[in-house]
């Protein structure tokens, strides 16, 4: 049901905004910022409405015939006295991102169009069309058919947007995220906000908003601009936060100036201190022949690493180009991948899975883990010191400060420490993750997606890990957590012992990050493996082959009424399945006659919801066959999701399997086939009858392709 929100609303979550302003980041704000508030207060509650109601569009350009709402009196009386009072002003005053955001791709060539030729026009991005409008505007003004009446732009907008950047911390955010918290859209954290500031000081705060603000504008700018920006003094930044924003821009900056300035492009990256733009510059450096500088730097940085990727990047590049190495890490790691599996090729869109399966059938446990198992164990395990110890700036943040500058042990260092020398056993290790589950289950946070299935992994981890070694790989986390939150193995296994194993499909790359976080287990004492997978008729590979007879065609409302499934492993029926079951709705008469199934047959059956977990324990670990398998499958999938459960299976379809391998039929529907086959039916459009005989289609595919492979 839509939730209404009460009169004046508007109005009252941005006085709950500028409330934020009286806290801790007060003294961050620049004296454009607070003359805002301040003028801001001194309306009347009919002008607060209307500067709101404007504030939060999203961009700075308005319609003012939009603002008749019913709770401000007279509203075009009150925009123009907030006109006269220098609120808001002509499309003079718009820039190229608020002209871009009033109007369309299409309208803009539209309007184009009346300066002469659009030849050409539509193959340009939105923000060169917008200039190219804005320049044709200067020379001949706007179009007579446009009309500039209804058009305000809001002159508060910079005080704004800084406003919403030291509340929010992006320039992305806007004021509507209050309304959706309110309609339970949006998930906040308000049980962790503390009276604390983004930045440490208003020089940061300022030099932060002037990357950020810049970063924010670069698509629009063209190369004159480009290079203007490149003149500016860039502040300096004191804190962690403000460095990030620095980062950021100058990495963005060099890359549009590389595609036509690369020496000022090379200028520009130098200044940055982030992993990729040291690497980008140490590259492009390399490439333009200052040979000894990149050598001087690459050995600076192993000397003195600041952070793990781009230690693992400064040692491989320096072995390469300096020691004549010929392959990469990366490489040599793929090249000597610890184990190699053939497995079955239905399996080739869900590598892991198949994997698993594979383990499965050879009586070996296994988990998908990749990042998750780590992040949850971390945000698990030290829960305390990131959501009380440390706080959140506003109740929309979701990663601590902590973590954001990249701080988090040495802010906690003790605290983390003594947390670690309690949980000395098993035992207690998994008790304060229970605990920290149970207390916490659902929050918001930055780390995980909470489920039912989230502590088992942890728990074989903590059972048959060993503790040493997993603290280990938490202090690890906690030291650099920017560049160790990701790229972990695709799975755990345990076969005796516990092992991590990268999965790697035929074509698939060994990314750095995930080079560095392989690295980084086996430091801390873990068994990892990166296995290569071939792709292979794998005779051992279930297949199950299913037919549903239904009411309809539209799995959205309409419901089963019978399922057939035939279980084959190489190449033999192993199992069969059948039931009829209850769709709780009327079967139509056109159904009836064409399946032979009616109202009294289904009225003893069982519902769906009886018959589900059988489905799901005859197809696990199976490839799910069926000729048209997108409707079965779909059908299937869906009564799933009505019960709130997820049913993924790799699938197979015997149609497309019978045109690849016997192209050139006339038919390829069931029927035809098994006449074309002489494949025998005991009743067609009955559920087991028709899954039979797709198993034998699909008995002559894969004999087709053994014939094929011989």
């Amino acid at each position: 049901m839509r939730k209404d929100l009460p009169p004046r609303y508007y109005l009252t979550h941005f006085h709950e905004f500028l409330r934020f302003f009286d806290g801790a980041s007060g003294h961050l704000l620049t004296e454009q910022a607070n003359t805002f508030i301040t003028r801001f207060c001194a309306l009347d509650e009919d002008k607060q409405c209307i500067v709101v109601r404007a504030a939060n569009r999203k961009y700075a350009v308005i319609d003012r015939s939009q603002f008749n709402y019913a709770e401000i009196s007279l509203p075009q009386q009150q925009i123009d006295s907030l006109i006269e009072s220098g609120w808001f002003g002509d499309l003079s005053h718009a820039s190229v991102q608020d002209m871009a955001g009033v109007l369309t791709k299409d309208a803009i060539i539209e309007l184009m169009a009346t300066y002469g030729s659009t030849q050409g026009l539509s193959a340009l991005t939105k923000p060169k069309l917008v200039e190219r409008l804005r320049q044709e505007i200067a020379l001949h003004g706007w179009p007579d058919r446009f009309s500039l009446d209804h058009y305000l732009v809001c002159l508060f907008d910079n005080a704004l947007r800084f406003l919403l950047f030291v509340y929010f911390g992006n320039t992305k955010s806007r004021l509507n995220q209050f309304s959706m918290r309110d309609l339970g859209v949006m998930r906040t954290r308000s049980d962790s906000v503390g009276n604390s500031a983004r930045f440490d000081s208003k020089e940061d705060t300022e030099a932060a908003w002037f990357y950020a603000d810049r970063y924010s504008k670069l698509a629009y700018y063209d190369q004159a601009a480009l290079l203007g920006v490149a003149k500016l003094p860039f502040p300096d930044v004191q804190s962690v936060s403000a460095a990030f924003y620095r980062d950021q821009f100058i990495y963005a900056l060099g890359m549009k100036l590389m595609e036509f300035d690369k020496l000022k492009a090379l200028d520009i990256l130098k200044l940055a201190q982030s992993d990729k733009a040291k690497e980008k510059w140490l590259r492009e450096t390399y490439k333009a022949g200052d040979t000894d500088a990149v050598k001087q730097h690459l050995e600076h940085i192993i000397d003195n690493p600041q952070s793990d990727t781009l230690l693992a990047f400064a040692e491989d590049f320096y072995a390469r180009k300096y020691h004549k190495k010929r392959t990469s890490t990366v490489t040599d790691m793929l090249r000597n991948a610890s184990k190699s599996l053939d497995i079955d090729v239905s399996q080739n869109q869900q590598v892991e899975r198949g994997v698993l399966a594979y383990y499965a059938r050879q009586g070996v446990q296994g988990w998908r883990t990749e990042n998750r198992l780590w992040r949850s164990l971390f945000g698990l395990t030290f829960w305390q010191q990131l959501y009380e110890e440390d706080t959140l700036v506003t109740e929309f943040d979701r990663r601590p400060l902590s973590l954001k500058q990249n701080n988090f042990y040495t802010k906690f260092e003790n605290s983390i420490e003594s947390l670690l020398t309690a949980l000395n056993s098993e035992q207690k290790l998994r008790h304060h993750i229970h605990k920290m589950a149970t207390q916490h289950y659902g929050k918001v946070n930055s780390l995980f997606m909470w489920s039912s299935g989230l502590l088992a992994p942890l728990d074989a981890l903590i059972t048959h890990g060993e503790l040493p070694a997993i603290f280990n790989l938490l202090r690890m986390m906690s030291r650099d957590f920017e560049n160790l939150r990701d790229g972990f193995p695709d799975i755990m296994v345990l076969d005796n012992t516990l092992r991590f194993e990268e999965i790697k499909a035929p074509g698939d790359q060994l990314r750095r990050n995930q080079l560095v976080s392989i690295q980084r287990l086996q430091q801390a004492g873990f068994e990892v493996a990166v296995t290569t997978v071939n792709w292979v008729r794998d005779p051992a590979q279930p297949y199950v082959v299913v037919d549903i007879e239904t009411t309809g065609g539209n799995n959205s409302y309409n419901r089963i009424t019978e399922i057939g499934m035939v279980k084959l492993v190489a190449g033999e029926e192993i199992a069969q399945y059948q039931t009829l079951i209850n769709p709780m709705r009327r079967i139509p008469n056109n159904i009836t006659r064409l399946t032979g199934i009616s109202d009294e047959m289904v009225a003893s059956a069982p519902v769906f919801a009886d018959v589900a977990e059988d489905i799901n324990a005859f197809t696990e670990d199976a490839v799910f066959v069926a000729h048209n398998v997108n409707f079965d499958y779909g059908f299937i999938k869906q009564e799933f999701a009505r019960l709130e459960h997820t049913y993924r299976r790799p699938k197979m379809c015997t149609v497309r399997e019978m045109r690849r391998t016997y192209p050139g039929l006339t038919s390829y529907s069931l029927a035809n086939l098994t006449q074309h086959f002489d494949i025998k039916m005991e009743r067609h459009h009955r559920a087991l009858s028709d899954a039979k005989a797709a198993a034998e289609l699909l008995k002559l595919a894969f004999e087709k392709d053994d014939e094929s492979s011989t």
